[in-house]
């Protein structure tokens, strides 16, 4: 059941060090929640996880289904199955979200052989369970998106690539109620099938909807302090300072 072991793990961006020995066990199924202030580094032990090169791991370990990836690169990560969102997802012009997905599915489930209409197909109805219209998978990746729709299409990349884990950098920022909710839907519809989630996020809304079974609070590098959903509802009644250490 365990699918990624972080072990006393510090990373280091330039001379600074940036994670400060973080431990944490997320099996498969699970929902795990950090929360933390600005600045604390929540966003870079996502990255580190995903390999991202501008940090660099000085000690400690990531094992993935009981492997080491410390020295994956980040596709190579990604091919076995974690999946990063981003807060600002960036844009890519002259590639349609139809052909990014099919080409990144093929690379993820080369055994999988699905045919051109059979994608089309299963894109198609994942569009319409987050209620997004059918032209948005022939536009360019995220140009010219809202916040919301970037976001929405982050969760339909996630739904047609079916990872392992998923990796979700404020999966509810700038969202409104509405689109809060039906993103909540989308994470919580592909964590059906076994996948474990790690979401990153300032606010207790959307563990409203996407309900986890760990709330890890993340200050300074390091988690100070785990706990279930009633340690968010702690955190929004008394805020970042009553656990800082």
């Amino acid at each position: 059941m365990e699918l990624i072991k972080i072990i006393d793990l510090h990373a280091s961006i330039g001379e600074k060090e940036v994670i400060k020995g973080v431990n944490l066990t997320v099996n498969r199924n699970e929902i795990h929640a950090i929360m933390g202030p600005n600045g604390a580094g929540k966003t870079t032990l996502i990255n580190v996880i995903m390999g991202n090169p501008k940090y660099r791991v000085t000690s400690g370990e990531i094992l993935f289904e009981g492997k080491s990836i410390l020295n994956l690169s980040v596709d190579e990560r990604a091919r076995l199955g974690i999946f990063q969102s981003f807060q600002y997802p960036e844009e890519i012009s002259g590639v349609t979200f139809m052909n990014f997905l099919r080409l990144a599915y093929e690379k993820m489930h080369p055994d999988q052989k699905m045919s051109v209409l059979e994608f089309g197909d299963m894109m198609v109805k994942i569009a319409d369970s987050l209620k997004m219209d059918h032209n948005f998978l022939k536009r360019y990746v995220n140009l010219g998106f809202s916040g919301g729709e970037r976001k929405k299409s982050e969760i339909l990349q996630l739904s047609a690539l079916n990872p392992k884990i998923a990796l979700l950098d404020e999966t509810d920022s700038g969202l409104d109620i509405d689109a809060l909710k039906i993103v909540s839907e989308g994470i919580n519809n592909a964590s059906k099938n076994g996948m474990a989630v790690v979401l990153v996020t300032h606010y207790k809304r959307i563990l409203d909807y996407v309900k986890p079974k760990f709330v890890h609070i993340f200050i300074d590098g390091r988690i100070v302090k785990t706990g279930g959903i009633e340690l968010a509802e702690e955190l929004e009644r008394n805020g970042y300072e009553e656990v800082r250490i």
